[in-house]
């Protein structure tokens, strides 16, 4: 259980970024292949972003910063990935993203594959692309073998890997990539892991994004009620026994949304490497 990657988003105070240096000091012992950023919609953490991308860097750990649609112009992100480049980082998440309420402007990429063929056209060859998977189908997919196609589209204008949504149905990620496989996707689909930081925040996340929680886990949360070291160990048993079950199946990663902590990610990866 080698293959991990850890994903941070970029802290909005000094003091956060502070924070986030020791947490991704505590990760770097785990010896990820790589850290990923987060981007806000439109832009509006670009600098953060940069900053954080830098902060990660400058402790000698490969950093993949996400690029996201919303907002994007073609002079924004054409300025975005030269200054990445000259600093050495190969490796983008490129995604759609949603475009928040009120935001008219949604820049000149519709979607994440047009955003990947300008990167293949302007900096061909430079960057290695992660794209987005959805176990659970996207939201906003007209269909199953709709969003399906999507993904081969992305895989045909040079995605090297994808990473899913995170969810915690493990028939639900064996389903998607045999019928991935089917349709000619030969990529690695890493598993997006979301540890049950605060249970209440995850499922309101789950619902915003499309992935479900089982009717099962929610009840047995419910059953702890405030008793939050229960609810800590349980919940870690649970993210713990899916991956376990996930690599047994042949799951080639696991892509941690640490939401910039480090207890509980470095718990499940301890557990998965005993």
């Amino acid at each position: 259980m080698n293959n991990i990657s850890f994903e941070f988003f970029p802290p909005n105070t000094p003091a956060g970024s502070e924070k986030l240096v020791g947490v991704a000091t505590e990760l770097i012992a785990l010896s990820p292949k790589y850290f990923s950023v987060t981007y806000g919609a439109g832009g509006s953490t670009r600098e953060k972003t940069i900053a954080t991308v830098n902060a990660v860097q400058a402790l000698g750990a490969d950093v993949a910063p996400h690029l996201s649609c919303v907002g994007a112009t073609r002079e924004s992100v054409r300025e975005l990935l030269s200054g990445y480049q000259a600093q050495g980082i190969r490796r983008i998440v490129a995604l759609g993203g949603d475009v928040p309420s009120g935001m008219v402007a949604a820049g000149d990429f519709r979607y994440a594959t047009d955003l990947m063929e300008f990167v293949g056209r302007e900096f061909a060859g430079a960057f290695s692309l992660s794209v987005a998977a959805y176990p659970e189908v996207h939201p906003r997919a007209q269909s199953a073998i709709a969003d399906l196609k999507a993904l081969k589209l992305k895989q045909d204008l040079g995605a090297t890997t994808a990473v899913t949504q995170f969810f915690y149905n493990a028939d639900a990620y064996f389903a998607f990539l045999d019928a991935a496989r089917k349709i000619g996707i030969t990529i690695p689909i890493t598993v997006g892991v979301m540890p049950l930081h605060n249970y209440s925040r995850v499922a309101r996340f789950a619902e915003s994004c499309g992935a479900e929680m089982p009717r099962w886990l929610n009840k047995r949360m419910a059953d702890f009620g405030d008793d939050a070291d229960s609810v800590r160990e349980f919940g870690l048993d649970v993210v713990t026994q899916l991956c376990r079950r996930l690599a047994e199946g042949g799951a080639p990663g696991f892509h941690f949304y640490t939401m910039n902590q480090s207890t509980l990610t470095r718990e499940i990866v301890t557990r998965l490497r005993a």
